[in-house]
């Protein structure tokens, strides 16, 4: 395969054939050239076609819970009450900038997560 732009889904897949050939090619050689230049060029186009977004902030909570063993009781310092984090894990309240800044710095959950918009938001 010739190293060209990546404009179409064909040109993606055919990118991604020539990375997987390459795949385990020594850097500074010909090929591991040819790799390196291959994977630029499919992470521009997948930037732009087939972005990943941050997880909405209540997927992100509950990943944080689930990796960490928490409950929502452990929540209530961060949220609020039992009510206030049921109501935010329920998706019926959003989060306030202290809720935010209370979950980064006690959880570490990232900010881009925390303040991203939910799928739904996004649809709208």
């Amino acid at each position: 395969m010739e190293i060209q732009p990546i404009k179409t889904e064909q040109d993606y897949e055919a990118a991604l054939g020539a990375v997987e050939e390459l795949w385990d090619a020594k850097e500074n050689t010909t090929e591991g050239d040819r790799l390196e230049i291959l994977m630029t060029l499919v992470d521009a186009y997948e930037a732009v076609h087939h972005p990943i977004y941050p997880p909405d902030p209540v997927a992100a909570i509950e990943f944080h819970m689930d990796q960490n063993e928490l409950g929502r009781a452990d929540l209530e310092k961060y949220i609020g009450t039992r009510a206030r984090v049921s109501e935010v894990l329920n998706r019926r309240r959003g989060l306030s900038i202290e809720m935010i800044r209370n979950m980064h710095e006690g959880l570490g959950i990232p900010l881009e997560s925390l303040i991203a918009r939910s799928k739904e938001a996004k649809a709208s």
